[in-house]
Formats: C-alpha cells, structure tokens, sequence
C-alpha cells in the first residue's frame, strides 16, 4: 500500500468537510459474509437468481424463496462487523455530522457496528415488509406464522425487505444518496466493483460536483477513471490506516468543525 497515497488521502479527510462513503460486498466479505452465488449451495445451487430474487418468483413460489432468505438469514447470525466496520463507525462518533455512509449491502453490519445516518439502497435483509399495498386489516393485528407470513384477513404476503431484481431502490433512501454525492467534498468508495446502478451513479454525481472521489478495492474497478486517488487494498486494514489516524476534531478550525452537514 503506497504510504504517499494514504498520506495524502488523510489530508484530503481533514480538509473535508462533508464526506460520503459508499460502500459495497468487498467491505462485508472480510467479515465472512458470503456473496449472493456464494451461498447458494446444496438444495440452492440448481436454482438460478431469477427463481429465487425478483417479485415473480415470490408470486409464483413464495415459500421457496421465503427459505431461501431464512437461509440466507441464518448464515448471518454468527458474523460480526470487521475492522473497516469499526473504523467507519468510530470516525461518524468522533466527527458527528460530517459522514454519510451509503451501502449497498443489506447485511446490517454497518449498524451492528454503531454506524450512524446509514442509508441502505438495497434494503435490510433482517426485515420484512408487505408484498402488496397493505390495507387496514393488515395493520391492525400481526400477521399469521407461515413461510411466509401472511395478513389473516386478506392474505397479503410479506417479504424480504430487499430490492429484487428490476425492482427500483427505495426512493428517500437514493433521494438521501444522491444529495449527500452532489454536495460532498470528499467520497470514498470502497469494497465495490462500481457495475451496479444507480448506486455507481452516485460517484459520477460527486465528481461531477467537484468532490474528490477515492476508490478503495483490491482490484481495478470500472470507476476508477473518476478517481483523484486509488488504493489498492482491503477494505478493513486501508479505513483504519485512513480513519483511525485522522485528525481529531478538537484539533481542526473551529470554522471547520461547525460548518457542516447534519444529514
């Protein structure tokens, strides 16, 4: 890891004022968290994405795809956030209303870790919510058990809390992204390969404003054309070595410290 780069990036921290982090499954793979295809083993590996992750195969099979998020679910409950989760959470305490943290990730290991102000694009696996529009007989008594659960009166489903294949990202939560992109002064961008959209659209909407992009991942990303700075290294050792050893707060301009976002 070039000590010039992180030198540098950690000036470029002191100086903003705003910071957003993205971040995506290379931040939760150090956790041991494993990937959509990872997990799909045993019973799941004959299964493709379509029949397991869009709207039309819960309509079709909701039982199936209700076991395999359970699945997915239990594979979770032994894994705990890492260093880079730590580091991240620890950094939003110590400077409150500078950072944003958008992930891509709906593991929960952010917040598990005491991240504040996380905007979750693609959801929150640990949660359900309704397939259909509820009505009021939804709302006025819990649902009945079943895999899955289901409104006793008019049978409306629930499910994941997660975007599904073609499914669009909650709106308030990319709404929150991509204003808190257009009016940083500093994005980080770490453990994320920048395929996916519109979350690899928010890095474009932070250069374009004139922040400073920094990519953080092992390998070369298709984003790394936007970037003022690369490093090439994991996500948890590369957020400590820049988040741990930033300057304090109490050290800054005091003009610095109070002219900043509380998002």
């Amino acid at each position: 890891m070039d000590k010039a780069t992180i030198d540098r990036v950690c000036q470029w921290l002191d100086e903003a004022r705003r910071l957003v982090v993205l971040t995506g499954a290379g931040v939760s793979a150090e956790s041991g968290v494993p990937t959509f295809r990872d997990v799909q083993t045993g019973l799941w590996a004959r299964f493709s994405p379509e029949e397991l992750a869009t709207e039309a195969a819960f309509r079709s099979d909701p039982q199936r795809v209700w076991d395999w998020y359970q699945h997915r679910r239990d594979a979770l409950l032994s894994v705990r956030p890492n260093a880079g989760h730590m580091a991240l959470a620890h950094y939003a305490l110590r400077h409150p209303g500078k950072l944003m943290l958008v992930t891509q990730n709906v593991d929960g290991l952010h917040q598990k870790a005491g991240q504040p102000h996380t905007v979750t694009l693609h959801g929150d696996i640990a949660a359900d919510r309704w397939l259909d529009e509820p009505g009021a007989c939804c709302m006025a008594q819990p649902p009945l058990p079943g895999r899955p659960p289901r409104c006793p009166v008019c049978g409306n489903l629930r499910r994941p809390a997660v975007v599904w294949f073609g499914e669009a990202l909650p709106a308030d939560a990319l709404a929150s992204a991509e204003r808190a992109a257009a009016d940083c002064h500093l994005m980080l961008v770490v453990g994320t390969s920048g395929v996916v959209y519109p979350a690899a659209g928010l890095v474009h909407t932070a250069s374009l404003a004139g922040a400073r992009v920094v990519i953080v991942n092992p390998e070369a990303t298709v984003l790394d054309d936007l970037a003022d700075a690369c490093i090439r290294g994991t996500s948890a050792g590369t957020l400590v070595q820049l988040l741990e050893t930033a300057t304090p707060p109490d050290m800054l301009d005091r003009k610095e410290r109070t002219d900043r976002w509380i998002p």
